[in-house]
């Protein structure tokens, strides 16, 4: 098969659901040095490639000519909630580049965040584009084509420079002809490559490591590694899985989710990077299985395992917030 069970979901003394998935692991030197499943199978990355995409924000100078900060970068690599600290940079940020929201293709929408999205119906604000999840990524590509003095209309296609830029890196990154992947369109509305997991793997663990030919480049994936340990909170959320493994490690390991189930984990002092993908699709299974992971590869010690364990077995609670089941990692 090409997935496997990864996950059981426990209902008391009962299993009541499984997902299954792949993973894969692989150093700098594009080795894959562990796996589970079918690696070669195709997928969508989908969000855990933002810090790919950030790289020519910084790699131009487009980031420091317009005088932003890691904050803007972390923001460039987010899944976001709409959280106040979200909502106030990306806001800013577009003010600063004298745009209005309408100015994101991604489209209107509400916050992820339970409180916030309560707050802006309490407040009757409608869908915005500010609230969407990417709305940073989509103020990275404004931003790297007002600092190269390209059209900011049409960013969202691959024939823009923007895209051509994000391409170049990913290329490089992956030891593949990016224009020559299967490419389909995100849920933000920007262009979106398919690629066999164990690539992606590769191309995070060189990510990871800042394998890159030219100096520049190097140092604009070291600052957007800067940043996404600085800044856990803007990449997704306060107290969020990737802000606990985060603060759990000391910013050793670094963790950015994609749609779908897909989730990725950067380790830059090894050089080591690891992809998964829950088969369903399905958000509850990738946490525990990405900390399985870790722990069997010794990525993690026993210590900061113990320190995670409400996410490596996260419990199942009934409406009334009882505890009823649990779930947790079955990984061969």
């Amino acid at each position: 098969m090409s997935f496997v069970k990864m996950v059981e979901v426990w209902r008391g003394p009962v299993v009541e659901s499984v997902h299954a998935g792949i993973a894969a692991v692989a150093n700098s030197a594009g080795e894959i040095i562990a796996g589970w499943g079918d690696t070669g199978v195709p997928t969508f990355p989908r969000s855990a490639l933002k810090p790919v995409q950030a790289i020519a924000l910084v790699e131009t100078g487009a980031h420091a000519k317009a005088g932003l900060g890691s904050r803007h970068l972390a923001m460039a690599c987010a899944s976001h909630r709409a959280e106040p600290m979200h909502v106030e940079i990306v806001a800013g940020w577009l003010a600063s580049m004298g745009l209005a929201q309408e100015a994101l293709v991604c489209g209107a929408d509400r916050p992820v965040d339970v409180a916030a999205a309560d707050a802006a119906v309490i407040a009757g604000q409608p869908r915005q584009r500010i609230f969407h999840n990417c709305s940073g990524k989509h103020c990275g590509f404004l931003a790297l084509s007002r600092g190269q003095g390209w059209a900011i209309e049409g960013y969202e296609h691959l024939a823009h420079p923007a895209q051509q830029a994000y391409l170049d890196a990913l290329s490089e990154l992956s030891h593949a002809d990016a224009a020559a992947m299967p490419w389909g369109v995100d849920g933000c509305g920007l262009p979106a490559p398919a690629m066999p997991l164990n690539t992606a793997a590769r191309l995070v663990a060189r990510h990871a490591r800042a394998r890159a030919a030219s100096p520049g480049r190097r140092a604009a994936i070291g600052a957007i590694h800067d940043a996404m340990r600085a800044h856990p909170e803007l990449l997704s959320g306060a107290d969020q899985p990737g802000v606990q493994i985060a603060r759990a490690t000391g910013g050793r390991i670094l963790v950015k989710t994609g749609a779908e189930g897909f989730i990725t984990a950067f380790v830059p002092g090894q050089g080591i990077g690891v992809a998964l993908k829950i088969a369903d699709g399905e958000q509850r299974a990738r946490v525990p299985v990405l900390l399985a992971v870790l722990r069997t590869l010794r990525l993690i010690d026993e210590a900061e395992y113990q320190s995670l364990a409400a996410l490596a077995g996260p419990a199942v609670l009934n409406s009334a917030g009882d505890l009823v089941g649990h779930i947790r990692a079955s990984l061969a």
